[in-house]
């Protein structure tokens, strides 16, 4: 590759993946606390109340801050991947193509797959007004979604160490300044 080439991805690939690293840990964030706290919090309250909490979280959630973390950390990933490739930088390359390939289907897939068809049929419910017909209708929601938020939640966190480690590489024996 021409020297102003590889001068040109070196600058490149630097802010990619601090992007890259960036959108991993908000999306890993963003599982975590759902798995720690939010539905946590639900399954204490009465379902009268988790249900629609719920129906009102999943509906907001829907929004153009969340979009870059959800939709785009795994095109970024592969982006950086390609870049890091292109300035022959093979191990961090893998790594970070590992790490958006596994987002892609871990927790992207996964979410489009499983979480949103769930999230959408209790969207379409209206919250009963008795405590033990609400409380049927949690229990068989609740559990079975968080299984799946787990899930793409150690998926994430391990997208995220992918790519702190891909960092890790591309600092060592980088140069201070571009070529």
């Amino acid at each position: 590759m021409p020297r102003a080439a590889t001068s040109a991805t070196t600058l490149l690939l630097y802010p990619l993946a601090g992007l890259s690293l960036l959108l991993s840990g908000a999306i890993f964030g963003f599982f975590y606390a759902w798995v720690c706290s939010t539905m946590w919090g639900l399954d204490a309250a009465d379902p009268r109340i988790a249900i629609p909490a719920m129906q009102a979280m999943n509906a907001s959630v829907r929004n153009i801050v969340f979009a870059p973390a959800f939709f785009g950390t795994p095109f970024v990933l592969l982006l950086t991947a390609a870049v890091a490739h292109a300035a022959g930088r093979s191990r961090p390359a893998l790594l970070l193509a590992a790490a958006g390939l596994l987002y892609l289907v871990g927790g992207m897939i996964l979410t489009i797959g499983v979480n949103v068809p769930m999230n959408q049929a209790l969207a379409q419910l209206a919250t009963p007004e008795s405590h033990a017909a609400a409380a049927e209708i949690w229990a068989g929601y609740s559990p079975r979604w968080q299984v799946f938020n787990v899930i793409r939640t150690l998926v994430s966190g391990l997208v995220l160490l992918l790519s702190g480690w891909a960092i890790l590489l591309l600092g060592r024996n980088a140069p201070l300044t571009p070529a």
